[in-house]
């Protein structure tokens, strides 16, 4: 099973953010833990809608490297334990809305960026994700807000 771990760079990357990664390719970076195999990390990314080759870039920016392939984290990982599931649904949505916000609303979405800024749990985004919908359908149509808003919230069930 092949793995990727965070490298010294990378773990200093999810602290210190001096890549200026976008942020479907940083929440892919999240994500890395030496558990997860290559296939699960690329659906993760598809599903963040991160750029297909999110995992060779940060293998190539010296974010991440090959792991052991025996699902071990790397040991003493400042960046703490491996992301659970509530953790995943949490930056899923993060992602899949802010994506929303920038293909749709454009800078007519700065506050709104703001506000899924501010949500601290999947609860707050999932209270917000209505307010989105309804933006992105005022944008574009009420019909594809509402198929907009049944597609990200199948995404993380």
């Amino acid at each position: 099973m092949t793995t990727y771990v965070k490298t010294d760079i990378g773990r200093s990357e999810v602290s210190q953010r001096q890549h200026k990664l976008p942020p479907a390719v940083r929440s892919l970076l999240l994500l890395i833990d030496g558990q997860r195999d290559v296939a699960t990390l690329r659906h993760f990314a598809l599903s963040l809608h991160a750029p297909g080759d999110a995992i060779e870039q940060l293998q190539q920016l010296g974010l991440i490297a090959l792991g052991s392939g025996k699902g071990e984290a790397a040991p003493a990982d400042p960046a703490g334990p491996a992301p659970t599931d509530a953790a995943i649904r949490y930056i899923t949505l993060s992602g899949l809305m802010s994506e929303g916000v920038r293909a749709y609303l454009g800078m007519r979405g700065f506050m709104m960026q703001l506000r899924i800024e501010r949500c601290g749990s999947i609860d707050d985004l999932l209270a917000l994700l209505p307010d989105l919908a309804a933006a992105i359908g005022k944008a574009r149509s009420r019909e594809f807000g509402a198929q907009w808003e049944s597609i990200v919230r199948s995404s993380i069930a």
